[in-house]
């Protein structure tokens, strides 16, 4: 796993390599300015420093098939044996403006448990098993302990998600980022069976849409609130209307994980004809991606009940109804489609493995491929 500072190209006066009144011929030797890499904002030992903070978050992820350590230039992964067509399943994704809001907080170690929740939660989407993560840090100024803050959230959504964190890069870029600035980006690799996967296309009139709770906003929609939040002049620290917890400790809530919930209806062999993570665009807009053509997925907006924290949003915002279900997952991170037959089962699997179920409706005929009743 390398967590090496990205490189800088050096040029030597205006007029390019080697020309110009202060360049030097060939093979002559100059003596240097005094510069160093650390004074131009690149520390090599407060990268290396960070690498041995991060050591034993990251090899508590590793799980059978992993192989090498923490240092090298690339990572390893020996395929499990009795498979009989695997797929590799990929996806990548970031965290978004709600970096702002942990920055702003001085909280870092949920936005890594974010980050692996938004790709892992796609590769389960079509039947994948997370097995390997990376990450992608880039700052202005590397500081060791935020990194090391960061990498423990990654480490234990990792764990959540029963995959293993085996490769990743800090970049100090200064110039490009301010001291204080940073941003994330993580890439999964998941493992299915060919003919295990979950597509949609087996989805059929009369089968039942169950989704699964949210933790909260989870990662997406946060442009609008912080657009919110400085129009109404509010403060991080201030209590949200309605209730009695602080702003920060509200938004900052990491994306839940759905793994072990949905694993535990894929492995007792559920007829699961389709899945869906709700990131930005809402249930309408993610739900439409694997529902064919010619049929509609009718849920109805009474059959869940909405968390606090989106209507105080709405409320501060005076946002409509039709923006706020477009933009955030209202309550529903996750939605699983399966047969009638199997949905009452489906549903008590959920809970067993943690997670809460809800009847949001069925799969009818019509053109619109998503329509919530009393919404759109």
């Amino acid at each position: 796993m390398s967590r090496d500072d990205q490189p800088e190209v050096n040029q030597c006066g205006c007029g390019g390599a080697g020309g110009g009144a202060n360049g030097s011929a060939a093979g002559e030797t100059v003596e240097g300015s005094g510069l160093t890499y650390a004074e131009a904002g690149v520390d090599i030992e407060a990268g290396d420093r960070a690498v041995r903070l991060i050591k034993e978050d990251v090899e508590s992820t590793h799980i059978p098939g992993v192989l090498g350590s923490l240092g090298g230039f690339a990572a390893l992964y020996e395929m499990p044996p009795g498979m009989k067509q695997p797929v590799l399943v990929t996806a990548t994704d970031g965290v978004g403006t709600k970096l702002l809001v942990a920055q702003e907080a001085g909280k870092l170690n949920t936005v890594g448990i974010d980050l692996v929740a938004m790709s892992v939660n796609d590769v389960l989407t079509v039947g994948g098993s997370p097995i390997l993560f990376l990450d992608y840090i880039a700052t202005g100024r590397l500081v060791p302990e935020e990194i090391a803050e960061i990498v423990s959230g990654v480490a234990r959504g990792c764990r959540e998600a029963g995959c293993a964190l085996v490769g990743g890069e800090t970049a100090e870029m200064p110039g490009l980022y301010a001291p204080k600035e940073f941003d994330l980006a993580g890439f999964c690799v998941g493992l299915a069976e060919k003919e295990q996967l979950v597509d949609g296309s087996k989805i059929v009139e009369g089968d039942i849409v169950i989704g699964l709770a949210s933790s909260g906003l989870h990662s997406n929609g946060f442009s609008l609130v912080r657009r919110v939040l400085e129009a109404n002049q509010c403060c991080l620290d201030d209590k949200f209307p309605h209730f009695g917890e602080t702003i920060s400790y509200t938004l900052l809530q990491p994306t839940r994980i759905y793994v072990n919930g949905v694993w535990s209806v894929l492995e007792k062999g559920v007829p699961v004809h389709g899945m869906a993570h709700v990131t930005g665009g809402g249930i309408g807009g993610n739900l439409s991606r694997v529902v064919p053509d010619g049929l509609s997925a009718r849920l109805h907006f009474d059959n869940w009940k909405v968390p606090k924290v989106f209507r105080a949003i709405q409320h501060l915002g005076d946002i409509d109804d039709t923006e706020m279900f477009r933009t955030f997952n209202m309550g529903v991170g996750f939605v699983v489609v399966v047969p009638f037959e199997s949905a009452e089962y489906t549903a008590k699997l959920l809970q067993r493995g943690g997670e809460e179920p809800m009847y949001l409706g069925s799969i009818v005929r019509g053109e619109e491929p998503v329509s919530l009743e009393g919404i759109l």
